[in-house]
């Protein structure tokens, strides 16, 4: 049996078909979409055992309400206003269920506005530019004093005032636009290259730049003397002593000798010019090797020569090790005749040599050694380690080292020499010598007074070249041979030469 019907239950109104053959009752009410969960506990006391309703559709269908099957022997007393009060509190839990859901998606939806509009306030606030600073507050990066509206300079990350802009080198105003800058600091570019841009010691030039455009030179290791590179083959003047190049439009001069060597004024002023000069720093140098008990008992000849005359007896000697690019001193074992200086010559106007005295002198050999000879008209203290060196030369011929390496030979000669000359330099600064070694050299040093600050740092320099030799024979050598002595002494260092011919390690 269909029956189709229409009523209004507690105020909502609802359309069922109820199909007691099917035994369903399909129920409408405004299109809303819910489910009826267990009536049961909604129907309770009713004595009827109700299933659930469902829903199986879209909005508009019907919900299906499955009622069991009633058999005829079990009574009931299930009617429809029971089924309808259900339907209705179903109905109300629905509606109040879409209510909150309504209202949490519009207080959601309201929360990502606020969200936008805060994200969209804070984006805006970043790509704010800062207010432009007020022209009033500006400051002077120099005088700081407050430029105001009138004209001004933006140099530098700063504000200036006109006059204000100034090369730190030379005080005066910046015009160009174009400007160096040093340590945070203006100049103008001629300033900044006058200070920055090596200038030559000789010509007084900027030194060029070479190819690659890197600025190129040279420079003295011990007088730290920049020039240009093309002075060393210009015929520029270099001194023959202190090896520093003659500087340029000045008016001291480099004296030229007569055998083309060149002197600068200053080593002149110490200079020995002849063989009678020489006697006393001679004499001198004996008295500095018999402090070392190493005496010499022969009488050695000294002699002062030109340089020619010093090659061409080099060129006589049939033994020896002459190995420097220019030899200053020579010990004799042959014998010859040499041209000696007698005199010392005079100067000209023109810082030239004259009237230069020379007479032959015959050597004759007495001993091993027939004489020491030494190139004139170098300072004091550069012929006084070349003869130190050479009288080495001949206390070893004289006491029989036989048959010695270059190394060994040269080596501890060089030794002997720095020995001197360390001596002169601890004595001219007024310190007190304790060793044997200086003892007897301290005397006749005070008698010549103390020496000019020049003098000192030509020691120094001479110093530093034996040192800093890089020849095999004289400066290998010469480390060697003076590592021994500081080692094991002196006289321990000449036993083990004797026996072994070679330095003690």
């Amino acid at each position: 049996m269909h029956i189709d019907s229409h009523d209004i239950f507690y105020g909502v109104s609802f359309t069922y078909v109820n199909d007691f053959g099917a035994g369903k009752i399909l129920l409408a009410h405004k299109g809303i979409t819910f489910v009826l969960m267990d009536w049961i506990k909604i129907l309770e006391g009713s004595g009827h055992k109700i299933s659930e309703v469902q829903y199986n559709g879209k909005d508009g269908d019907c919900i299906i309400w499955e009622e069991p099957s009633i058999s005829e022997d079990e009574p009931t007393d299930f009617d429809d206003q029971d089924i309808a009060v259900a339907i209705v509190r179903s109905l109300e839990d629905y509606e109040a269920e879409e209510d909150k859901k309504l209202k949490k998606l519009v207080d959601n939806e309201s929360q990502l506005e606020e969200d936008e509009q805060l994200a969209k306030a804070l984006q805006e606030s970043l790509n704010m530019e800062p207010p432009p600073r007020r022209e009033s507050n500006r400051i002077c990066a120099r005088c700081n004093l407050e430029i105001g509206h009138e004209r001004h300079l933006r140099r530098m990350g700063a504000v200036w005032h006109p006059e204000c802009f100034r090369c730190h080198a030379c005080g005066l105003r910046i015009f160009d636009l174009e400007f160096s800058v040093s340590g945070n600091r203006p100049y103008h570019e001629s300033c900044y290259k006058d200070q920055n841009h090596p200038r030559c010691n000789v010509c007084k030039n900027f030194i060029p730049s070479n190819a690659a455009g890197e600025t190129e030179y040279r420079a003295h290791p011990f007088w730290m003397q920049a020039y240009c590179p093309s002075h060393e083959h210009d015929g520029t003047p270099r001194c023959c002593s202190c090896e520093r190049t003659e500087v340029r439009d000045i008016s001291i001069r480099y004296l030229s000798l007569d055998d083309g060597r060149k002197l600068c004024l200053e080593c002149l002023g110490s200079a020995i010019m002849d063989t009678l000069e020489c006697q006393p720093l001679y004499l001198e140098i004996q008295e500095f090797y018999e402090g070392l008990n190493m005496k010499v008992e022969q009488q050695i000849p000294l002699l002062l020569v030109e340089r020619q005359a010093l090659n061409e007896a080099m060129e006589g000697e049939k033994s020896g090790h002459h190995l420097l690019p220019e030899t200053r001193g020579l010990c004799l074992s042959e014998e010859q005749t040499v041209s000696t200086i007698s005199r010392r010559p005079r100067i000209s106007t023109g810082y030239r040599i004259i009237n230069m005295m020379t007479e032959p002198c015959r050597l004759v050999r007495r001993c091993e050694v027939t004489a020491i000879l030494i190139l004139y008209g170098l300072p004091r203290l550069l012929t006084g380690t070349i003869l130190a060196h050479e009288m080495m030369h001949a206390w070893l011929k004289l006491k029989g080292y036989r048959n010695l390496s270059q190394d060994v030979e040269e080596g501890i000669c060089q030794v002997l020499a720095y020995m001197w000359l360390e001596s002169q330099i601890h004595s001219s600064s007024g310190n007190n010598v304790s060793s044997a070694s200086t003892s007897s050299s301290s005397s006749s040093t005070s008698e010549k007074g103390a020496r000019s600050q020049f003098e000192k740092k030509l020691g120094e320099f001479f110093k530093d070249q034996i040192e800093t030799d890089s020849s095999p024979a004289y400066g290998d050598g010469f480390r060697a041979g003076n590592q021994a002595v500081q080692k094991y002494g002196l006289k321990s260092t000449l036993d083990h030469i004797r026996l072994t011919g070679s330095f003690p390690y």
